[in-house]
């Protein structure tokens, strides 16, 4: 059997550790190395070219969502698995958007996990259930996201500005000028038809992107 080498990105040591152990007791996965935040696994993945990356979506500075985005950008062949406690449809959406070959929800099943890198390494996609089942039910239904007019990186971009962090702290985040944030701030709200920072807020809340 050959052996999938992975890396696996979280920004929390302990959950790193339970994951690794949760990998390895899996037959053909190997965890080759770890990182704790997308800056670095983007680093990591040039030097090592892993055959498949775990990586948390929330994590303090670039996140996972952005660190995707480039790695793919970079190694279009690149297979990277989404591992989130955001389970809503466009987060998922949004990151098979960027290229992500695997979706999968922390409150699923441990065997989610080991099926989805197995599935990825072969190629395949993987969603965990209940987030396939949000995303067809949204297509069944018709009801048109409209986080789907939004490009990944203005994604991001949106939902950190609805989380309340200032131009600048985005602009420092996503390694971007505070010109470039700016511009995308228009657009998002030309797109989205929001017109002050409150209405992004609620914006977001509608869309389960942030807390109430």
């Amino acid at each position: 059997m050959v052996t999938a080498k992975l890396l696996l990105v979280d920004d929390h040591a302990v959950v790193r550790s339970g994951l690794r152990r949760l990998l390895e007791l899996t037959k053909g996965i190997e965890v080759i190395a770890e990182a704790d935040s997308g800056e670095q696994a983007y680093q990591q993945y040039g030097d090592l070219l892993p055959d498949v990356v775990l990586m948390d979506l929330s994590m303090p500075g670039m996140g996972g969502l952005e660190s995707a985005r480039r790695i793919i950008k970079r190694f279009p062949a690149a297979k990277i698995i989404i591992f989130s406690m955001h389970e809503t449809a466009s987060f998922a959406s949004q990151a098979l958007k960027a290229g992500v070959k695997g979706y999968v929800a922390k409150t699923g099943a441990a065997e989610d996990l080991t099926r989805a890198v197995t599935e990825v390494v072969k190629g395949k996609t993987f969603l965990s259930d209940v987030i396939a089942q949000k995303i067809a039910l949204q297509t069944l239904t018709g009801d048109d996201d409209p986080m789907h007019q939004l490009s990944a990186r203005e994604f991001e971009v949106f939902r950190l500005l609805a989380e309340g962090k200032k131009v600048e702290e985005v602009a420092e985040m996503l390694k971007i000028s505070q010109k470039t944030v700016a511009n995308y701030y228009t657009i998002i709200k030309q797109k989205l038809e929001v017109s002050s920072p409150i209405e992004m807020v609620r914006f977001a809340m509608r869309h389960g992107l942030i807390e109430s």
